[in-house]
């Protein structure tokens, strides 16, 4: 998060494979204007929903229940400034495939993908942390 740190202050943030939300409550920590959190599970989408009732931020965050590549493949350009997306490493090609979509049409400033280190997906530059690394996408 400190790598985009600059980057969140007033930014509009989409957080894919949300989970429990922790990135996009985190960028909101750290000044983001608003976040979209989508996923697909009934109890990520529980969770999310209590996590942002606890934080007091629902007036600045949205939760999508949707299927988060498919969510992404329906954006316009720079839909947001910056995406963080954290799929589940048993589908093994979600973040290539989001980056795929990334690099068809820009949905952000900046795309952040989180994967398993020993796969590449694709981006501009990578970041490994042990058995994780994460991927940056810019927009042209």
């Amino acid at each position: 998060m400190s790598i985009l740190s600059d980057a969140l202050p007033g930014a509009r943030v989409l957080d894919l494979f949300a989970g429990s939300g922790a990135l996009g409550l985190e960028a909101l920590s750290r000044g983001a204007a608003s976040i979209d959190f989508v996923d697909i599970g009934p109890r990520s989408i529980a969770a999310l929903k209590s996590n942002i009732e606890s934080l007091g931020a629902g007036d600045v965050a949205r939760v999508h229940r949707a299927d988060a590549l498919r969510f992404a493949a329906k954006l316009a350009p720079l839909s947001y400034d910056v995406a963080f997306a954290d799929p589940p490493y048993t589908m093994e090609t979600a973040a290539a495939e989001l980056v795929r979509t990334f690099r068809e049409t820009p949905f952000a400033r900046i795309l952040a993908v989180e994967h398993a280190a020993s796969t590449d997906p694709g981006g501009d530059q990578s970041r490994r942390y042990g058995d994780t690394a994460i991927t940056f996408c810019y927009a042209p």
